[in-house]
């Protein structure tokens, strides 16, 4: 039971939620998820953190980078399924198609305010 409640602790936030729906789309770095959420850094980390412990995200060090990904839900039969509903649910809301409209236009060099991978 301690693993279902985890994940569904994790989509009680509607933040978290959209984050998922971002990271359907493609693989991104916190300034990334911060510049189309428009919440600060400390609040995305977090975010990420949860939804990491719950099994719904994954990370992946780049140099100086840190890449988020949706997990295959390997970790939790419970995050694989609810993965795999949010691929089908929200689509229509306003709110999540709006922010899948920001994508082409998060750069994390001009989001980060420099170029990292040359830091």
């Amino acid at each position: 039971m301690k693993n279902l409640i985890k994940v569904m602790k994790a989509l009680a936030d509607p933040n978290r939620v959209k984050i998922l729906k971002l990271l359907q789309h493609k693989t991104m770095c916190v300034c990334e998820l911060q510049g189309a959420l428009n919440i600060s850094q400390p609040s995305v980390s977090k975010h990420l953190k949860i939804l990491e412990e719950a099994g719904l995200v994954d990370f992946v060090k780049d140099g100086l980078w840190v890449n988020y990904f949706l997990t295959d839900g390997h970790q939790s039969p419970y995050a694989a399924l609810m993965l795999e509903n949010l691929k089908q649910w929200l689509d229509d809301d306003e709110d999540i198609a709006e922010l899948v409209r920001k994508i082409p236009f998060l750069d994390r060099e001009v989001l980060c305010g420099r170029n990292r991978k040359n830091a």
